[in-house]
């Protein structure tokens, strides 16, 4: 693995430039190498960042995908990951043409990973220098414990789709506000009516009290305030306080939980099993906006990559050889799921349908055929359109939002059935539906939704952890639970956690 050279770097600012003059978005700095088959499928067992903390797993996949190879020759044309700079690779033995249309590509996930509100808590890290840090810890807690620090890891892995990644995120959209505002609601809202439980009147006077301090004193209003109040009610911070304790218990994920009220862990003895839960913890949280942004993030970058490459002067002589590399990628299986292909159509079509002004109210109430076919109020709002929806969702409201029967009809998509045909004795495929509501609901279906595990504290007895399975429609993998409760078992010190041996 090794940098790519100054002839191909210069290529790449030259795409950077003309993907940024169309609109796209992304820091100027990136990292760009060039790798063997062979570097590929050693970095894909960890998701492509090089420092990643080794695993035996890891090396199982890595000679899982080598057995694969000798029976199916690949050439994988690019990845990139989002980290601070950003970092892509590249196959060793690609040519120039083909390596501007892949760095239009790997642009536009740049820009989706760099702009893409559900990406925001990695927005300000640079991942890999942490990945780093946090190998050379299991490195070393490794080489101190033995096997134990493997089991831990394993055991943490487990429940790592446990995270708690919409706190997370909401954290990371904070206001430097809301803590005044959290305080301020608890006193309005809970204190004064449900704890002091004060007449209608005096609420109104506390009400103009407050206003008279933020027209009296502007920004310090607040401090003033609620130094009036401690005055008048001394109990109330004890009170405050208290609740943000129990409000801070019930947002803690399963594995926050674990970390936080384990006695195994939190012994002196064991105190090193949290860092590496910590880790397992942290590394999931990273990966999972690019989980629930797949159909758009490849379907953004797809999109961009055809438009900006077929306006390009470097295509010529080369237009046959894209359409070959171009239709594998981004072609509609007529069974299965092509995200490339359903998310670059889905933009193309939503781009159509705001130039055309079809996302208003006028166009949904027409009910003649003919009429809704013709109609273009030329809006011309197609590209902010589609810039909106690359910041603002993630694959379930995309596909929510904008799979409707238009779209379904114009590319002659269908939920498949599989039936057996007893008289050949061979399966068969067969058009089950062209209903859009009936399409949505299979790509729903289709999309990555972790289990819904509450933790029941209040009937927690002595040192049992009680957890809820909150049915969503999805049931649990039946094989997979007894592990994953012999894990939780351990870090959370159940019968089997025996810590050092």
């Amino acid at each position: 693995m090794e940098l790519i050279d100054q002839r191909s770097k210069k290529i790449m600012e030259g795409c950077k430039e003309r993907a940024q003059s169309v609109g796209l978005s992304f820091q100027s700095e990136s990292l760009e190498y060039m790798v063997t088959n062979r570097d590929l499928m050693e970095l894909s067992p960890k998701n492509m960042i090089p420092t990643l903390y080794d695993y035996w797993v890891h090396d199982v996949e890595v000679l899982k995908e080598k057995g694969k190879y000798e029976l199916y020759p690949t050439n994988p044309y690019e990845t990139v990951i989002n980290t601070r700079p950003a970092i892509s690779f590249y196959n060793d033995n690609n040519p120039d043409w083909l390596n501007v249309m892949i760095f239009y590509h790997v642009l536009a996930h740049i820009d989706f990973f760099q702009n893409n509100l559900f990406f925001r808590h990695t927005w300000d890290d640079d991942f890999t220098g942490q990945a780093l840090s946090d190998k050379r810890t299991i490195a070393l807690l490794r080489n101190e414990n033995g096997r134990w620090a493997d089991y831990v890891i394993e055991f943490a892995r487990g429940i790592d789709n446990l995270v708690g990644y919409y706190s997370t995120l909401t954290r990371a959209d904070r206001s430097p506000d809301t803590l005044h505002t959290r305080k301020l609601d608890y006193y309005f809202d809970v204190f004064l009516q449900s704890v002091k439980s004060i007449k209608i009147s005096e609420y109104i006077r506390e009400i103009e009290i407050y206003n008279t301090a933020c027209r009296t004193y502007g920004t310090s209003g607040d401090q003033i305030f609620f130094s009036d109040v401690n005055k008048r009610y001394p109990e109330f911070e004890a009170f405050y306080n208290k609740s943000l304790q129990a409000s801070s218990s019930s947002r803690l994920d399963v594995i926050q939980y674990v970390m936080e009220h384990s006695t195994f862990l939190n012994r002196d003895e064991n105190r090193w099993m949290k860092l590496i839960v910590q880790i397992v913890r942290n590394t999931s949280l990273f990966f999972q906006p690019q989980i629930r942004t797949k159909i758009m993030n490849e379907g953004w970058a797809s999109y961009w990559h055809e438009k900006l490459f077929l306006q390009d002067d470097r295509i010529n002589s080369h237009e046959v050889d894209f359409a070959i590399v171009n239709s594998k990628v981004t072609s509609l299986p007529r069974v299965g799921l092509n995200p490339y292909a359903l998310g670059m159509r889905l933009f193309a079509h939503i781009e159509e349908m705001a130039d055309k002004g079809r996302f208003s109210d006028d166009y949904r109430r027409l009910l003649n055929a003919d009429q809704r076919d013709v109609y273009d109020a030329k809006t011309g709002k197609g590209l902010k359109t589609i810039f909106q929806v690359r910041t603002t969702l993630n694959d379930f409201s995309f596909i929510n939002t904008f799979v409707d029967q238009d779209f379904v009809s114009r590319n002659n998509l269908f939920v498949a059935g599989k039936r057996l045909d007893e008289q050949r004795m061979v399966w068969e495929y067969y058009i089950k539906s062209k209903n859009a509501e009936d399409y949505r609901n299979m790509l729903i279906d289709a999309l990555y939704h972790p289990p819904c595990i509450e933790i029941q504290s209040e009937k927690q007895v002595r040192n049992m952890l009680v957890l809820n399975h909150r049915f969503e429609g999805k049931p649990l993998v039946a094989e997979f639970i007894p592990n994953t409760l012999i894990g939780i078992e351990y870090l959370w010190g159940g019968a089997g956690s025996t810590g050092n041996q």
